[in-house]
């Protein structure tokens, strides 16, 4: 389930903040509130400016996106980067839709990784809030948290 931390009219917010109430919360939620997924939503400029500073300095990246009435996401993009081995990964699982580290050892046999390593980028992306876990049986699906626009 996302959590939307909606910013709608905040015009300022400092890397503090952001490190504190969004990171600090999202992080927090990802280990101890298992199906809380928390993104923010209706960044203003100044704001998402602040916060993709501050991810990208960490290495890190979160959910953003725009809501319309009654909560409906209207176009999402993740406010940060991801190293490329999350990336590819990231991007493999937006393009599926749902993934397994089966699957993605499979369909990448060429690169030569096996699904152990597929599960440990996956469960990274799941641990940020990026993707959301899923156990099926033995073996965990992994899909994005939001779709990108």
């Amino acid at each position: 389930m996302p959590a939307f931390l909606d910013f709608t009219a905040i015009e300022i917010a400092t890397t503090s903040f952001l490190r504190e109430a969004v990171i600090g919360f999202r992080d927090y939620a990802r280990q101890s509130l298992r199906n809380v997924y928390p993104a923010v939503a209706n960044l203003e400029p100044a704001v998402a400016e602040e916060l993709d500073f501050f991810v990208r300095a960490r290495g890190d990246a979160i959910w953003s996106c725009e809501l319309g009435p009654g909560d409906a996401v209207i176009s999402a993009w993740l406010v940060g980067e991801l190293d490329p081995a999350q990336r590819s990964t990231f991007d493999a699982a937006l393009e599926a839709g749902v993934i397994t580290a089966p699957e993605l050892a499979a369909r990448f046999a060429d690169q030569r990784i096996g699904p152990t390593a597929w599960n440990n980028r996956l469960s990274a992306l799941a641990t940020k809030g990026l993707l959301v876990e899923r156990k099926q049986g033995k073996t965990k699906s992994f899909s994005p948290l939001l779709e990108i626009a």
